[in-house]
């Protein structure tokens, strides 16, 4: 086809326009980041955190969230309620605008909210427009109102459009009460999944409840036979949330430091607060909020934070006598070895970087937080001089350390330009040179190794055995870790560099796959390598590239008229249904391990991209990560063994 053919008959009628609520249809993911578990707990998010502006705002103290027996999802508070009243030129309730319109809502100026961390007015009409149906009752002036929308035809616009208003907002009945009540129905045409995770919830909650002291938040689960309920609230607010955090760490000071400030720059009023602890862990962790939303991609808040927290231990330390002239001076990742910190600044008009608000991009927060940091650790420094000289003398063995290891990775480095290359023998690598496709695949022992480098597809798939368990580097130094023979093969595979070292550029492979037994060992092997990964190279999690295979634990077979017909069972409760599928005379074949295997079973459970089983690891909530890996890695033996004990069948 010419140029001429392509562009012939192109005109005005050709050009779609999608009205009121459909983009959000059109790309869901523009607006709640996916619609997978992530997104569809984003649409409860939007909700709550519009009823947490109200509480912090200073209306109302208490905050509800339901799982209702049909699978639909309430929000109740008690705030002031959505303004019920006629927009003077939309003609229509403002119930019914901030439902149906984007961009509608009070947090566009400064007179009703102060700070807010919806969506901006948009939260509401997206969670509107990706469900099913929902209902809204606002209590106000002694009042119920009530409206409900759903799919529906739109007479106007002459087709079905998502979150149509079905009544109008009546009237049903009196009440002493304020607040809102919202109920909604999440698609399932839109969402992969409407199943709503309860640890995805509480966690939520409880993290809510540490930055917002004093408010009450309440979970209700309604979908089982006894109804769940659970209450959470915090008196201490960042001092428990710290101390939640480091549980199973042991602190060095035993009194975390705290401290809060107020700032305006460029006309914005911003109010900032830190609360952190240093811990005889050999990572930091930050945890930072904008607005009570978390900002996992970090932002000018925690930048400005760490800026001016190393200038003020970087002055004290030379003040102090610890760092002479001939010294060479620490970095910030060197004084933050060990460090949990958590970030939390509220201001007026944040800018973020990406729809769902996970990276502040506010260059006044930057100044407010690189002035508060260095003004209070100045202030903490002087009264705590003893603490701070063992903060700052950890710094410079970490930054001696960091030394250490630049020379090791620059032997190593030497060895594979003579040809000394950690992976010859060692790992059997894909012939394409396309890093979109190619997959890495770490398996769990020589034997299943063998079989794996047989059963692959050597095209794309690169295959590692794996001796069994590598070290467990949340307990190990870094300096351990890098001299890992194991973790050298893995690392000089994968390409990326670890740490502060780690780039994306450089990665290989599109997909880190850790394929072990369905056991126990399995299990911890699997832990093990998610560890490193979490701690060394997180990246590769957040940018989706760490996978788990997941192989089968039954062969449900027999043979008729010298073929055979099988299926594999992944659990106790597929292998019933595979019994069924093949029917009278089954027989039954438990693998015990990847090991007993052969390359074509291999291929067609693990390995195949058409018929395996694959789970990719997210990290869906960074706080509750970071508290597992150290929980179940750490030294601290009894808060892992309660979790143990609570989360047995598992």
């Amino acid at each position: 086809m010419n140029k001429d053919e392509l562009h012939k008959g192109y005109d005005v009628t050709d050009l779609t326009s999608l009205e009121k609520l459909e983009p959000v249809r059109v790309r869901p993911g523009m607006y709640i980041g996916s619609t997978g578990t992530k997104g569809l707990h984003h649409c409860i998010w939007e909700i709550l955190d519009n009823a947490i502006d109200e509480i912090t705002n200073g209306y109302g103290d208490k905050a509800t969230i339901i799982l209702n027996k049909d699978k639909s999802v309430t929000v109740i508070d008690n705030g002031r309620g959505i303004p019920t009243g006629i927009h003077p030129i939309k003609k229509k309730s403002g119930v019914e605008m901030v439902f149906t319109e984007l961009h509608t809502g009070g947090k566009f100026n400064n007179k009703n909210y102060k700070t807010s961390g919806g969506l901006h007015g948009v939260g509401a009409a997206v969670v509107n427009a990706l469900s099913k149906w929902l209902e809204v009752e606002v209590y106000q002036d002694g009042k119920v109102f009530r409206q409900r929308f759903e799919q529906a035809y739109d007479k106007e616009l002459k087709r079905v459009m998502p979150g149509t208003p079905v009544t109008k907002l009546e009237v049903i009945g009196k009440t002493d009460k304020t607040g809102s009540k919202i109920t909604f129905m999440p698609d399932k045409e839109v969402f992969s999944t409407t199943e709503f995770k309860f640890d995805m919830i509480d966690e939520r909650l409880q993290e809510l409840a540490f930055q917002n002291k004093g408010i009450r938040l309440e979970f209700i689960d309604d979908r089982k036979e006894e109804e769940f309920k659970k209450e959470y609230f915090s008196e201490r607010g960042l001092l428990d949330f710290i101390e939640y955090l480091n549980e199973s760490k042991t602190p060095i000071h035993p009194e975390p430091i705290l401290f809060e400030g107020e700032r305006s720059v460029s006309n914005i009023d911003m109010y900032g607060e830190v609360c952190l602890q240093f811990t005889d862990s050999t990572t930091e962790y930050i945890a930072s909020y904008v607005n009570n939303i978390p900002t996992t991609e970090a932002g000018t808040h925690e930048t400005g934070f760490k800026t001016g927290m190393t200038r003020a231990f970087k002055e004290w330390g030379k003040k102090l006598g610890i760092i002479k002239e001939k010294d060479k001076e620490f970095e910030g990742d060197d004084l933050r070895e060990g460090m949990t910190a958590i970030i939390k600044i509220k201001l007026t008009n944040p800018v973020f970087e990406g729809q769902t608000k996970t990276k502040l991009g506010n260059n006044e927060a930057y100044t407010m937080m690189n002035d508060l940091a260095y003004t209070k650790f100045g202030e903490w420094i002087e009264d705590h001089k003893d603490i701070a000289t063992a903060i700052i003398n950890n710094a410079m063995d970490a930054a001696a350390r960091k030394d250490k290891i630049k020379k090791i990775n620059e032997a190593e480095k030497k060895k594979i330009g003579k040809g000394t290359s950690p992976l010859a023998g060692k790992v059997a690598v894909c012939t394409l040179k396309d890093n979109t496709v190619n997959e890495f695949i770490v398996v769990e022992g020589d034997s299943a190794g063998g079989s794996a480098k047989q059963a692959r597809d050597r095209r794309f798939q690169t295959i590692m055995p794996s001796k069994g368990k590598i070290m467990n580097t949340e307990k190990q130094k870094l300096e351990n870790v890098i001299a890992s023979e194991e973790l050298k093969i893995f690392n000089t595979a994968v390409g990326t560099g670890t740490l502060d070292n780690y780039k994306e550029e450089d990665l290989k492979y599109d997909k880190i796959i850790i394929m072990s037994d369905a056991d126990v060992d399995g299990y911890h092997i699997r832990t093990l390598w998610m560890t490193y990964i979490y701690r060394y190279m997180r990246p590769l999690i957040q940018n989706g590239h760490l996978y788990m295979a997941q192989p089968p634990l039954y062969k449900v077979y027999k043979i008729v008229k010298g073929k055979e017909e099988y299926a594999y069972a992944y659990s106790d409760a597929e292998l019933e249904e595979c019994k069924k599928k093949i029917g009278k005379n089954a027989l039954i074949q438990r693998f015990k391990g990847l090991g007993e295997m052969n390359p074509e079973q291999l291929w067609d459970t693990t390995l195949n991209p058409e018929t395996r089983t694959l789970y990719q690891v997210n990290i869906e909530d960074a706080a509750k990560a970071e508290k597992m890996v150290s929980l179940l890695m750490g030294d601290v033996v009894e808060p892992r063994k309660n979790y143990l004990y609570k989360y047995a069948e598992f």
